[in-house]
């Protein structure tokens, strides 16, 4: 269970910072209710799922699945740059996401 709810805290830190950017710097009510309740139930899962992983662990795992969703959201949704270089900087977060979750924990 763990692991399910590190993964939609995961993609509910995409949501947040998704609409931390429609926020304007939270100048705009809807968008800015959105990203602090999708923030507070990331967190909360987040430290659900840290009572059975590794700190390390979920925290990357979190963290990386923001960090390459936000990318994908906004190459896709808000038309920023995609460059080979970005391309293979998700990769390479993607690849050490999977490296961390198949290394043995001891």
């Amino acid at each position: 269970m763990a692991w399910i709810y590190l993964l939609i805290a995961g993609l509910l830190e995409v949501v947040w910072a998704y609409s931390m950017k429609q926020s304007a710097g939270f100048t705009r009510l809807w968008p800015s209710v959105v990203t602090l309740i999708t923030m507070g139930v990331s967190f909360g899962l987040l430290s659900i799922s840290m009572k059975t992983l590794p700190l390390g662990t979920a925290y990357m795992v979190w963290t990386g699945i923001g960090a390459v969703g936000a990318f994908i959201v906004g190459v896709a949704f808000l038309h920023e740059h995609i460059s080979p270089a970005r391309i293979v900087a998700a990769l390479l977060i993607v690849s050490g996401l999977v490296l961390m979750k198949l290394a043995p924990a001891h």
